[in-house]
């Protein structure tokens, strides 16, 4: 089996922390010089690649003087606002010496729940590529709070792969990818050279649920390529230490772990309804409900929903669970929760006579709604 970055034409390429700040002690030139010739090498190959990077407020860090990380969410945000300048401009000097642009794009939760910000962001994206700009993406630190904040890179990456329909995310961390167990606590760990994105078992190999196994976030990293598989992304998780690491994957070399997507691409709507972090409610469903959606394809009615949890306005994201609590999908909502709870358990034909009047006959339709 060779790579599956062969045949990938559009990529997003995650570059951890470590990879470019000397493990947090600022920005190292050098590996920054050397990610910028990597890619210049295979765009010239005919593909396109997004740049997701970190390392701003390791930067600002050093350029304030700070020789201790900062608790406070206000001081972790100026040193991510005087970081980022350090990070841009150093990656605008190394490209530049392979005749290339790059373009700064900071993004947080709300420009992708949001659909008209979504679909913005996404046609800049594809128009930059166009132009054979590189675009250096990362979480905007500087305005982010709890509530809007994507978390972590990795699930950054995985989101952008599905606003662009990326063929592939590479995550470069300073692991050589995933195994079975945490190599540094278990000397047995067995390498996981291929895999299926989404396979729950990888799940609870890095420490997912039913398992007390963790190794050192590579949970993060199973997820993201979990939900990149939804536009049909292929992920590789490869260590940023070995040499010319994406010149070698893009030639064929199997390289750290790769986790092959596993559907095809999900339909641009349903998509971004899957890429939603922070869901506005839940609508819990009975059992006939679950089957009608995961098995037969159909809408979600009024009659099979037993109950509506959270508060939430026509056309939010709410998801769908089953009596265990458990996300079976998530869709558009085509009523608040305060009309919802006066119609759960009750047929179409009743919406008009409890309401007054009639949106739609559907809770939610089967259009506007994704399985999770």
């Amino acid at each position: 089996m060779t790579s599956l970055l062969v045949d990938a034409n559009y990529l997003v390429v995650k570059v951890g922390s470590s990879l470019v700040t000397n493990n947090g002690e600022g920005l190292d030139q050098k590996a920054i010089a050397a990610w910028a010739d990597q890619i210049a090498r295979i765009v010239k190959q005919g593909k396109h690649v997004v740049l997701v990077s970190s390392g701003a407020v390791a930067e600002g860090m050093q350029r304030l003087g700070w020789k201790k990380r900062p608790t406070l969410v206000n001081e972790l945000q100026a040193a991510a606002a005087v970081g980022q300048m350090g990070l841009v401009q150093m990656y605008e000097s190394c490209f530049s010496l392979h005749g290339m642009h790059t373009a700064q794009i900071l993004l947080t939760h709300e420009d992708l729940a949001d659909r008209k910000r979504y679909l913005n962001a996404r046609s800049t994206l594809r128009t930059l590529l166009d132009l054979g700009v590189i675009p250096i993406i990362n979480e905007n630190d500087t305005v982010a709070t709890e509530e809007i904040r994507f978390g972590d890179n990795d699930t950054l990456g995985s989101l952008v792969a599905n606003l662009i329909d990326a063929d592939a995310l590479v995550i470069l961390t300073d692991q050589p990818g995933l195994y079975s167990a945490d190599p540094r606590k278990h000397a047995d760990a067995r390498f996981i050279q291929q895999g299926m994105a989404g396979d729950i078992e990888l799940e609870k190999m890095a420490g997912g649920a039913g398992s007390a196994v963790g190794t050192g976030g590579m949970l993060t990293k199973i997820l993201a390529a979990k939900r990149a598989a939804r536009s049909g992304a292929h992920t590789v998780i490869a260590s940023g230490r070995e040499h010319d690491v994406l010149i070698r994957l893009a030639n064929g070399e199997l390289i750290g772990t790769h986790l092959r997507a596993g559907q095809i691409k999900t339909l641009a709507k349903k998509q971004w309804l899957a890429d939603h972090l922070r869901l506005s409610g839940r609508v819990v469903l009975d059992d006939g409900a679950v089957k009608a959606l995961t098995q037969d394809g159909k809408s979600l009615l009024p009659i099979g929903v037993v109950a509506i949890e959270g508060s939430f306005e026509r056309g939010e994201v709410v998801a769908c669970v089953d009596a265990q609590g458990h996300e079976i999908a998530r869709g558009l909502v085509n009523y608040t929760s305060l009309e919802a709870s006066r119609i759960l358990g009750q047929p179409s034909s009743e919406i008009e006579r409890i309401l007054g009047y009639i949106d739609e006959a559907e809770l939610i339709h089967r259009d506007n709604l994704i399985l999770i």
